[in-house]
């Protein structure tokens, strides 16, 4: 007797055409998979510039607490 296998048990059906619908699908999918990726390239560009750029910038200014007095809101006209 043949040995049973995945393979021979079941049999394969035949594949089904690609519609219209699922061409357009496709195509339209790798196109924003593309521009996705083309976006993180950019985004991981910029970000590292940006952090070797502010990691050669040195920090002079401290920063200053303002202490000056509010002003004090208009009062309302009835």
């Amino acid at each position: 007797m043949a040995k049973l296998t995945k393979d021979t048990l079941f049999k394969a059906g035949k594949p089904r055409a690609e519609t219209t619908m699922d061409k357009t699908s496709r195509a339209v999918r790798e196109i924003l998979d593309d521009e996705a990726e083309q976006r993180e390239t950019k985004t991981a560009r910029l970000r590292k510039a940006r952090l070797e750029r502010e990691a050669s910038t040195p920090v002079d200014a401290p920063e200053t607490a303002v202490t000056g007095t509010r002003k004090k809101p208009r009062a309302k006209a009835d």
